[in-house]
């Protein structure tokens, strides 16, 4: 089966991950399944985990699900939740793990779903497309939490002005209501090199989908599933998800002592969790050109070691 998108830095994930015949292979964002499809080709088992019901509705047809023992098993759970499913299904360790963080292709090119401001459609972005949707936070938030979640989640240094002027605009029903209503506040120009909204439609889809939590919570659970030799490889593509990853594998190996408050720290003559940390893989030329998305991709990949996992702090 091909998957309908082009999955960013292929070649580098699957060398990262180096999936040796039979290894068992955690795909923490199944997606349209382009991770999956190469390392089911080299011959890995996955586990694969996707919060939203139509990619694991379309993953059901692949004919690797089938059979009493199906090379593809799907989950559909938050990838946050990968301890306690793995353990559901009896396996204690698995031998790499992928994560390729954030929205993904299918959803930003369904303008049902909500998540993108070039399509108008319901203002939802709901992965899971379950509890409150963009416009349920929008419509009913003060404006000072709007403000804070600009901020924080889309790097907006014109926050309140954009909260006021949604605020001010309720009750916003679409994509197109939201967009409008930033564009006007900002000040947009057609044809700029950079739609103001991109960074407001970031910052409240990583807040309805606690995107940034899971995250870190995910990162800490593959530290406990993880064996001795495996590997973790994860693709980020703004610098607040890079931003945790880096500093989440810089405390692990013990390079970065105490400076993330959320994440544990290995402590003063600790034994590192993860060694052999990769410097941060970008697409080239030739990748970019075929697939814009990759530009501001990232990919950080380390090894586990023998030290039995942190717990969380």
């Amino acid at each position: 089966m091909n998957a309908p998108h082009i999955p960013v830095l292929l070649d580098e994930v699957i060398d990262v991950l180096g999936p040796a015949q039979d290894a068992v292979i955690i795909d923490a964002t199944f997606g349209a399944g382009g991770y999956t499809r190469a390392l089911l080709d080299a011959g890995a088992r996955v586990h694969a985990f996707d919060r939203d019901p139509d990619a694991i509705t379309a993953g059901r047809e692949w004919p690797e699900t089938q059979g009493s023992e199906p090379r593809l098993v799907l989950h559909a759970r938050r990838f946050s939740e990968m301890v306690a499913a793995m353990a559901e299904t009896g396996i204690e360790q698995v031998d790499g793990v992928v994560m390729d963080i954030g929205v993904s292709s299918m959803q930003l090119d369904q303008a049902g779903r909500g998540f993108a401001f070039s399509m108008d459609g319901p203002l939802d972005m709901r992965m899971s497309q379950e509890g409150d949707s963009a416009a349920d936070f929008l419509n009913t938030a003060d404006e000072a939490a709007i403000a804070d979640v600009l901020y924080l989640y889309g790097e907006e240094r014109q926050s309140r002005r954009v909260a006021r002027a949604i605020v001010a605009a309720r009750p916003l029903t679409t994509t197109g209501d939201l967009a409008r209503i930033v564009r006007k506040a900002l000040g947009y120009r057609q044809g700029a090199p950079k739609d103001p909204a991109t960074r407001t439609f970031q910052a409240v889809r990583i807040h309805v989908n606690a995107e940034l939590d899971e995250l870190k919570q995910a990162l800490h659970a593959s530290e406990h599933l993880l064996r001795q030799g495996a590997r973790l490889a994860v693709v980020s593509f703004h610098s607040l998800e890079d931003r945790i990853v880096k500093r989440f594998l810089r405390d692990a190996s013990g390079g970065n002592a105490r400076v993330s408050r959320h994440l544990p720290d290995i402590g003063e003559g600790a034994q590192p969790t993860f060694t052999g940390l990769s410097k941060a893989i970008r697409a080239g030329d030739a990748e970019i050109a075929r697939n814009p998305r990759s530009r501001s991709a990232i990919l950080r990949g380390a090894t586990r070691t023998a030290t039995a996992a942190r717990e969380a702090t």
